[in-house]
């Protein structure tokens, strides 16, 4: 039996070679591409409140992940998320959701209007940064709430708030009553 080579043939190895080799580089050096990935990590209620008894959120801020429990802690979600851009505006420890909009209107912070004074209020729409939901938490101005730019989720782009796909967004907010728990790490 002969194998004869064709032009077509060629050009699909070298394809299937030129895609594989940098990929098989990564995977010997540990390199991967994260500009826009999210390295979940689990977590376990347990592990960050005393009981059960309310639904719960852990906002973890190092694997750009969200996870949600039930009241009971039996269910379990788990959404990719923006984050804050920087420690300094990455604010952790416990707080809870004290207010929930669909449709929220946005006004930047003091410190936003401090180091971009032409910033203005958005009214809700697809130029707003809050999305389609919002859930305030007790600390002024930070938020969990969706994004219209799906580019920032898995990034650190926010000044304090964590964010999600507007879709997943939708979705949380349904399953938190204000009152939900929510920890920051």
């Amino acid at each position: 039996m002969t194998h004869s080579l064709t032009r077509r043939g060629v050009l699909t190895l070298g394809a299937a070679v030129a895609l594989t080799v940098p990929a098989m580089a990564r995977a010997e050096t540990g390199q991967t591409n994260r500009n826009n990935a999210s390295g979940f990590r689990m977590q376990d209620w347990r592990d960050h409140f005393d009981a059960a008894g309310r639904p719960m959120i852990v906002a973890d801020t190092a694997s750009r992940a969200l996870h949600w429990w039930n009241a009971d802690g039996s269910g379990h979600r788990l959404y990719p998320t923006s984050v804050p851009i920087s420690d300094e505006l990455t604010k952790r420890g416990h707080t809870e959701i004290v207010r929930k909009k669909v449709g929220p209107s946005w006004t930047p912070t003091a410190s936003q209007m401090e180091r971009y004074p032409d910033w203005k209020p958005i009214p809700p729409g697809p130029e707003n940064p809050l999305g389609t939901h919002a859930m305030y938490l007790s600390w002024p101005a930070y938020i969990i709430h969706g994004t219209h730019d799906t580019r920032k989720i898995g990034r650190k782009s926010s000044d304090g708030c964590i964010g999600l796909y507007n879709e997943m967004i939708a979705e949380l907010f349904e399953l938190c009553p204000v009152g939900t728990r929510v920890r920051v790490i």
